[in-house]
């Protein structure tokens, strides 16, 4: 088996839960497409482009994979010759959606996998005339409660981010530009053990203050604020994201006064995770301690996401969700306060929910990060 997979047991037991739970909710089979729902599965990061690539889970027990036989050679890279599933391959000319249609004959309602794309979704409706329904949403406690195989994965792509975010202070010079500093971030997150990177964010000043900025040519100058969000992919599929704020030179009373207010929201939020607490309750401890302390229009997104092996999937934490919180949850929790035209910060550590509270996979520091003393010519490349 692929070195980039969990034990074949772990696949099994997420199989066997699926089917489980689909004879306890009512629902005769599922049918999931390629993406992460297949990752988790079965371990399979096939991409079948525009031809059917399905993963048929029946409430009895029969576990199906369909693939397309141009695409049999990436059998290998996933589990699924070790497990109690058959595999049926169709050539161009067959009609996956029909060998589908057959393998969940009987079937009153089926749950799909969010991946599935319409045109497999509607020839499938057509086909097997049942009522369908988002098995994400009915199978929730199966993806968003992370079994401790994932636990163990976001531990580690915590403790490689958090290197990477050890190494920034040294990258982040006055004379330097956002993309310079965002190109060495993302060699270091590959030298860290992740194989992809998912994203850098180097948000100096007034750039800081959108919260989607990536990076740019702008150099950054002494007294700067910078947001450094980074995230990356490991091995087996799992992702970090960790944000920390730095400042180039010393801050000015404005700026750490909004620190100071933004660390509290945050550290609170994350305090108050445990089961039972809604993921409203959890965005709203943080707002309302950045709205006391006159900041909270200067809040302007979620307070959390989920992330395994999607960086951004559920549970979200923000207003209205009002999901309670299970251990094996793990979410992002990074309230920040953007000034226009000025700066922006974010403080973003994973949390993990326990069965007493929450678990951090990110331990670096929560203070106002210095940045390396000294100046950097435009255009250089490397810091002294």
């Amino acid at each position: 088996m692929s070195d980039n997979l969990f034990a074949s047991d772990v696949y099994q037991q997420r199989l066997n839960r699926t089917c489980a739970l689909l004879a306890e909710r009512g629902l005769g089979a599922a049918i999931f497409g390629t993406g992460a729902d297949l990752q988790y599965l079965i371990g399979s990061e096939v991409s079948s482009h525009e031809r059917l690539t399905a993963l048929v889970v029946n409430a009895s027990g029969k576990v199906t994979l369909v693939l397309p036989a141009v695409e049999r050679g990436d059998l290998a890279a996933c589990a699924i010759g070790e497990l109690n599933a058959e595999v049926v391959m169709w050539e161009d000319g067959e009609d996956a959606h029909e060998i589908v249609a057959k393998l969940v004959a009987g079937a009153e309602v089926l749950g799909i996998g969010a991946s599935l794309t319409a045109d497999h979704l509607i020839a499938l409706q057509d086909l097997t005339g049942a009522k369908t329904v988002l098995a994400n949403t009915v199978l929730k406690e199966l993806f968003m409660r992370k079994d401790a195989a994932e636990v163990e994965q976001l531990r580690l792509a915590g403790a490689a981010i958090d290197r990477v975010h050890d190494r920034v202070p040294a990258m982040l010079r006055a004379g330097r530009t956002e993309r310079e500093v965002a190109d060495e971030i993302s060699a270091a997150i590959i030298d860290e053990g992740h194989v992809a990177v998912d994203f850098v964010i180097v948000g100096s000043a007034e750039n800081g203050a959108n919260p989607h900025h990536d990076f740019s040519d702008r150099v950054i100058e002494d007294g700067d604020i910078v947001v450094v969000d980074i995230g990356g992919t490991l091995p087996v599929g799992y992702h970090s994201d960790c944000t920390r704020t730095y400042v180039v030179g010393k801050p000015s009373e404005k700026a750490t006064a909004a620190w100071a207010a933004l660390r509290k929201a945050q550290e609170a939020a994350v305090a108050a995770v445990r089961p039972g607490v809604t993921a409203a309750e959890i965005d709203g401890i943080a707002r309302q301690h950045l709205t006391d302390a006159g900041y909270g229009e200067c809040f302007i997104h979620r307070t959390g996401h989920g992330i395994g092996l999607s960086t951004h999937e559920e549970p979200f934490i923000m207003a209205a969700n009002d999901l309670p919180l299970e251990p094996g949850m793990a979410f992002s929790v990074e309230p920040g306060v953007y000034l226009p035209g000025e700066f922006g910060m974010r403080l973003e550590d994973i949390i993990v929910v326990t069965d007493e509270g929450g678990e951090s996979v990110n331990h670096g520091p929560h203070e106002l990060i210095p940045a390396q003393s000294g100046s950097a010519q435009p255009g250089a490349t490397q810091a002294s």
